[in-house]
């Protein structure tokens, strides 16, 4: 199983029940009105059908990324300076190059070094310069940015990182449906470039999204910055955009990737199942739908909540590397479980009629995890979750 299998259910929602977590980093020039601009007037309608349809495949450029989560304070060490998990926190800068859906290159660039990840068609390669790791990954065929994102290596299940603007407002149009106001507050510059600027506004009186700012090209509709706001701050909770973009194509060398002398390559081919290894998996697949295992969505639109249960071997394992990295003095650790369990032990407790456990109230989205094994999470306050929990005890 690749690190690019799709876990709809545990991403974080930016609403209507689908999900993630947009992270962030360098500040970004701000995105200016226009007073005098010479692009024509248009209507939030004819924005939102062409943001759906950008004009170019090829694009190129730096991406800044900032977020305020409302996470709490992890233990001196406890935070990685490199890979993904170091997006969770401070300012993170990259640097992305696609052709196309199916190829991409992303690369993070880290105080500790370069974390790169290159898509060619089925072929998936990740190096870490930090470590000289090299991950191969064979994928099946895929569409749309799937496996494109510099996401799930070494991050907790279902929590995925959009590496572009275009990937941010893909997961923000999600939203759309009768509960979102759409409008434009007309023209803005963004990356050098005239923008048109669309705004995805809740009508949801229970969720923590204030509105979703859309920066697109003019000439393109390739969206190249995206602004999410939180109803407790002034602030963008998270910011994600290009600060300087090319719509030219790519040199297709850019695409390919070889390991260089010393590193260490790790294989991870694509499984090859008979017709009876198949037939069992869907047999598994049934049996864990039909045992209650599956999560459960209460409410909907922006004010979605997902409660699952969490699989006790997966919290046997969390505590096992957790303590492990406790006896190592989490110096420098980038161990993701280790993280995850200190990341829950700095949580405050809370209780209510579904038990006891942790609570996070995030600036977008909130989280309890009960100590009997379950989750509830939704871009809600925490008095909603509880209610959640109870509803489906």
């Amino acid at each position: 199983m690749s690190p690019f299998d799709r876990r709809p259910w545990l991403r974080w929602t930016v609403p209507a029940g689908t999900a993630t977590l947009l992270v962030a980093g360098a500040a970004l020039a701000p995105l200016g009105a226009v007073a005098d601009s010479p692009l024509p007037a248009r209507t939030a309608e004819e924005l939102l059908v062409a943001l759906q349809e950008p004009s170019a495949e090829a694009v190129s450029g730096t991406v800044a990324m900032s977020t305020d989560l409302g996470l709490p304070d992890l233990p001196m060490g406890m935070m990685p300076a490199a890979g993904p998990l170091a997006l969770l926190e401070g300012d993170s800068t990259l640097r992305v190059w696609a052709d196309g859906p199916d190829r991409t290159r992303v690369a993070l660039i880290e105080r500790a070094g370069e974390t790169t990840l290159v898509r060619n068609g089925s072929e998936v390669w990740l190096w870490s310069s930090a470590d000289a790791s090299a991950d191969r990954y064979e994928l099946p065929a895929m569409t749309g940015t799937d496996g494109a994102r510099l996401a799930d290596k070494d991050l907790p299940d279902g929590v995925e990182l959009p590496s572009t603007p275009q990937e941010a407002a893909e997961m923000a149009l999600e939203a759309l449906d009768p509960s979102t106001e759409v409008t434009t507050s007309g023209t803005a510059t963004a990356a050098g470039r005239d923008a048109y600027e669309l705004i995805l506004t809740p009508k949801d009186d229970l969720t923590t999204v204030d509105r979703v700012v859309i920066a697109m090209d003019a000439e393109t509709s390739v969206p190249l910055r995206v602004r999410v706001f939180a109803t407790t701050m002034q602030d963008p909770a998270v910011d994600v955009g290009y600060t300087s973009v090319d719509f030219g194509r790519p040199d297709a060398g850019l695409f390919e990737f070889t390991p260089p002398p010393g590193a260490t390559v790790t294989e991870h081919p694509l499984p090859s199942l008979t017709d009876e290894q198949k037939a069992d998996l869907a047999a598994q697949a049934d049996a864990a739908g039909s045992s209650g295992q599956e999560p459960t969505v209460v409410g909907e639109g922006w004010s979605t909540i997902v409660v699952a249960d969490l699989p006790t071997e997966g919290l046997a394992d969390l505590a096992e590397a957790g303590q492990s990295g406790s006896r190592r003095g989490h110096s420098g650790s980038t161990d993701p479980a280790a993280t995850a369990l200190a990341l829950l032990e700095a949580l405050p407790t809370t209780s209510g009629d579904w038990g006891t456990g942790r609570v996070l109230k995030g600036t977008l989205f909130s989280a309890i995890v009960t100590d009997d094994g379950r989750i509830a999470l939704g871009a809600v306050r925490p008095d909603a979750l509880g209610a959640a929990l109870t509803s489906t005890r």
